[in-house]
């Protein structure tokens, strides 16, 4: 009997950058073992064109991410989530839905490329920081031998990947 992939949300405001990277970022480096969505609490509406660069230049598809509200994931049918992870400080105050699967819930922040302001490659730059902050602890969770441990144990690991250095 196989075991379905681990469902992990990852939730930020506006649903237009960080979030969406990192959907597509565990998309891409745990396929099979991962499935990642992302949702805003209030999303934009469309997805940040720097975000979608950013993850062309890392060779990671980006056809297919739109910004959409984290209230899909709350619906009957939703998939059952295993982690919802915030990744802005915003979202992480904010009272999140109740999600389908009972998840563990972890905060990894990581400062918003969106809110940049300057030249374009300070702007590119802001986002290829974003970036790397989310892929190493993209990087962590699908080296972590998640099988086997109990809630608990998952709840530290969620939590020590999101203490990483930036």
């Amino acid at each position: 009997m196989t075991q379905r992939a681990t469902h992990v949300l990852f939730l930020c405001t506006g649903n237009s950058a960080r979030s969406i990277m990192a959907e597509a970022l565990l998309n891409h480096l745990g396929p099979g073992r991962f499935r990642a969505f992302s949702a805003g609490s209030h999303p934009a509406g469309k997805v940040n064109a720097h975000a979608l660069e950013q993850l062309r230049r890392a060779g990671i598809e980006a056809e297919n991410l739109r910004s959409k509200s984290w209230d899909e994931f709350a619906q009957p049918g939703a998939p059952a989530l295993d982690f919802v992870i915030t990744v802005c400080d915003s979202a992480a105050g904010e009272v999140c839905p109740v999600w389908p699967g009972g998840p563990l819930a972890a905060h990894w922040g990581v400062p918003d490329p969106a809110a940049v302001t300057g030249t374009e490659n300070e702007i590119r730059h802001a986002f290829a920081v974003a970036f790397d902050q989310i892929r190493r602890r993209i990087e962590a969770l699908v080296a972590s031998p998640l099988t086997g441990l109990d809630r608990a144990a998952l709840q530290r690991a969620l939590d020590a990947i999101g203490r990483l250095p930036t």
